[in-house]
């Protein structure tokens, strides 16, 4: 089952998120409570924000990174060759693994681009043995993300065709407060806690943040990057506007808050 995620160029991306996963990364890490020496799976792996973290921080047996682009698959492979890590290109509704063939299957802001989260939830369930660990993590995509909503509802604003792709991206399933833990209760999981985890995304300028949306990368530059050329120009004039808010273009600090979710497989 596809991602619905712009995926088209993998230093875009890393410009338009990897950059905020690999500052989120640690504060999930440590919210999971994954041990050293585990066999692990990350789902979704994108360009490996996660992945490294993990091998940095807690010292794996064995991890493995799937996603659904090879796209990013290719730039995370070139970015790490250590023995205990394979990359892989998988479907996360339907991982080609044996059942409890992990100690833990972590997954970071890749749920709420999955058509159907909750069978992506029920097979990095499947896949981890009894007593271990699935966690994920979602951005609160209506309530806490401040540079997504400031791009939407300017779209919004200047273009009546822009409000279904804002209403799908604020109303993303599993994105809403307790959904992910009434998500992660009806797969089976035990013992679930849940949490709420904020960094900042601090961009040097205003086409620090522009140039991977007008790159076509991401929702964003899914709606972007089609505009006519007078359509795409009111568009970065208006989010400019926004951005700049009456001061000299330069460096902007925004939060970013992600729900975060951890169950116990029985």
């Amino acid at each position: 089952m596809p991602s619905n995620f712009n995926a088209l160029n993998a230093a875009a991306y890393e410009q338009m998120m990897g950059r905020w996963s690999r500052r989120l990364a640690p504060l999930f890490i440590n919210f999971a409570g994954v041990q050293e020496g585990e066999r692990l799976i990350d789902v979704g792996c994108g360009t490996g924000s996660l992945t490294f973290a993990l091998l940095a921080g807690r010292n794996p047996a064995a991890l493995t990174a799937i996603d659904y682009s090879e796209l990013y698959l290719e730039a995370a492979r070139a970015a790490g060759t250590d023995p205990r890590l394979r990359f892989e290109q998988a479907d996360a509704c339907a991982l080609p693994f044996a059942d409890g063939a992990f100690d833990g299957a972590l997954s970071l802001l890749m749920l709420h681009f999955v058509p159907r989260p909750e069978l992506a939830a029920a097979e990095m369930r499947r896949v981890v043995r009894r007593g271990g660990t699935v966690a994920a993590a979602v951005w609160d995509t209506y309530g806490g993300f401040v540079m997504q909503r400031m791009f939407w509802d300017t779209a919004a604003l200047l273009d009546p065709a822009a409000e279904a792709a804002r209403a799908e991206n604020y109303m993303r399933p599993a994105t809403r407060p307790n959904e992910l833990r009434e998500m992660w209760r009806r797969v089976g999981l035990e013992d679930v806690r849940d949490a709420m985890l904020t960094i900042r995304m601090e961009y040097a300028s205003f086409d620090d943040l522009w140039s991977p949306i007008a790159a076509g990368e991401g929702s964003m530059g899914k709606y972007a990057a089609p505009l006519d050329p007078d359509g795409r120009a009111a568009l970065e004039r208006a989010l400019r506007f926004a951005y700049e808010a009456g001061k000299p273009d330069g460096p902007r600090s925004f939060a970013a808050v992600a729900w975060a979710c951890r169950g116990t497989v029985a």
